[in-house]
């Protein structure tokens, strides 16, 4: 371009450091300079990956549920053990009771007419005692059934840590990257701006045209437009980052992928996954558990033997002051004989149930398949686009060079110039994506074959154990008091 030449601020390009490293830990640096959020206030130390995660392990409400829900499962076995206890019952009463007779005068009360009143208070109070002896396999099969609920809890509370830390992983990225993509576009402003000004001053000693001042002003207002929209993707960003870290973001340290966690081929990563993924290992025990009820439903049709012990004590049964004590133990043997279909039909409706669970077992199977055969696919193709972004970047910002030095002599317009500006952001944004998108993808490959969890990733926060709570209610007599104290 003829006539004043380009600014220092114009030559200089834009954040290029933040772009120059060969590989996504390296060029999350760029993120990690950019990470000040819009209106934040800069922290003394930046707030890491893992220290967002361990926050969304430990608070997490999605997270912190599902614990609940296995500790309501764990009640399922206490439940089903009592089965194997006695039933210990306790009754009393009180009453009143007015007898009067009148007995006329005859021979056989010799001619005398008689009155009687009888006044009685008879009570009483007793204690019976109900001890099964067999069900018909009912307790048993439902205490393993308990146990198989428990097991898919805690298998469907790792799935759910999975999602959490995985949904934990992608809002801190997109931060990253938004904040990122925000700093590029207004430094493109900026730019922008200052080819506007010197546009309009080359106008005005009649060295470009009309036009070219109206192509820089669109370029900058089509510039300022996407600086508002990344602007907004990062206000989306932060609230989602709240929604599954539970703080705002503050100065966020750069990102890495967690590919050393992660299988060496798809093959191998296939088989990790069908054998372990937490969503297979719940489906499995769901199987289990539709099974147990099978034979749990089927005892009804069985007979019941049991023994049952009462002690009673009456008083005023039948005369002012009379006392008696009775205590009996009897054996107690039910058999079943027709009850209408009911039972049958329970028993053919939990055979469906299971063999839905069967079926259930297979879609998961596919659904974990495809998962890992996905994020594989994301991952590789991650690492793919940031090569071809780098080399995109460099060769924008030769060609953006050129195009300028052209300009100088004539040999370009305002709009190439532009258009190479333009070209520059572009693959600047592209490359802060691709590297974004590595990271996520190799945390979605270690969700997706089962491992991504607060132990594989060694997070600095306290690890919940459901096996403690199990073990404090599992053999618990009486009480209303959970664990905890509440």
């Amino acid at each position: 371009m003829p006539g004043r030449d380009m600014s220092p601020h114009m030559r200089r390009p834009v954040k290029r450091h933040l772009f120059d490293g060969k590989t996504a830990g390296t060029g999350f640096a760029a993120l990690a300079a950019a990470g000040f959020l819009a209106g934040a206030a800069t922290s003394v130390s930046a707030q890491t990956m893992e220290a967002a995660l361990g926050r969304a392990y430990a608070g997490n409400p999605t997270l912190n549920a599902q614990r609940a829900a296995v500790r309501v499962t764990n009640e399922n076995v206490p439940q089903a053990l009592s089965g194997y206890r006695p039933r210990i019952n306790a009754s009393a009463d009180i009453g009143a009771s007015i007898t009067e007779s009148d007995t006329p005068a005859n021979a056989t009360t010799r001619g005398v007419h008689s009155t009687a009143i009888s006044r009685l208070a008879p009570r009483g109070a007793g204690v019976t005692v109900d001890q099964n002896i067999f069900d018909g396999g009912k307790t048993r099969n439902s205490v393993s059934q308990a146990e198989s609920q428990v097991l898919g809890a805690r298998a469907t509370l790792r799935n759910t840590e999975q999602n959490v830390l995985l949904d934990a992983a992608t809002s801190y990225m997109n931060v990253l990257r938004d904040t990122a993509i925000l700093n590029l576009n207004r430094n493109n402003v900026e730019v922008l701006e200052e080819q506007l000004r010197q546009t309009r001053d080359r106008f005005q000693v009649g060295e470009v045209t009309r036009t070219d001042v109206a192509q820089a002003e669109a370029r900058l207002s089509s510039s300022q437009s996407q600086a508002i929209l990344a602007e907004s993707n990062l206000k989306t960003s932060i609230a989602r980052y709240r929604q599954n870290v539970g703080v705002e973001p503050r100065a966020l340290a750069p990102g890495r992928p967690v590919e050393n966690l992660l299988p060496k081929s798809l093959p191998g990563a296939l088989q990790v996954a069908l054998s372990g993924h937490p969503a297979i290992i719940a489906s499995l025990h769901g199987v289990d558990a539709a099974e147990l009820q099978v034979k749990v439903t089927e005892a009804d049709l069985y007979p019941v033997l049991g023994v049952r012990g009462q002690v009673q004590q009456r008083y005023d049964s039948t005369a002012f002051g009379d006392n008696r004590t009775s205590a009996s133990l009897v054996g107690t043997l039910t058999i079943p004989i027709y009850e209408g279909g009911q039972v049958y039909s329970r028993t053919r409706q939990a055979k469906e149930t299971a063999g839905q669970r069967r079926i259930e077992v297979d879609t998961q199977r596919d659904t974990v398949r495809a998962a890992v055969v996905s994020a594989w696919g994301g991952l590789e193709a991650a690492k793919a686009q940031i090569t071809a972004a780098q080399a995109q970047v460099q060769a924008a910002e030769t060609a953006l060079a050129g195009v300028r030095e052209e300009a100088k002599v004539g040999q370009r317009t305002t709009l190439d110039v532009l258009n190479a500006q333009q070209e520059l952001v572009s693959a600047r944004s592209t490359l802060v994506t691709a590297q974004r998108d590595r990271v996520v993808a190799s945390y979605s490959v270690l969700s997706a074959v089962g491992r991504l969890s607060a132990e594989t990733l060694k997070l600095r926060a306290e690890h919940y154990d459901p096996r403690r709570h199990y073990d404090q209610v599992k053999n618990l007599l009486w009480g209303t008091q959970t664990p905890d104290g509440r």
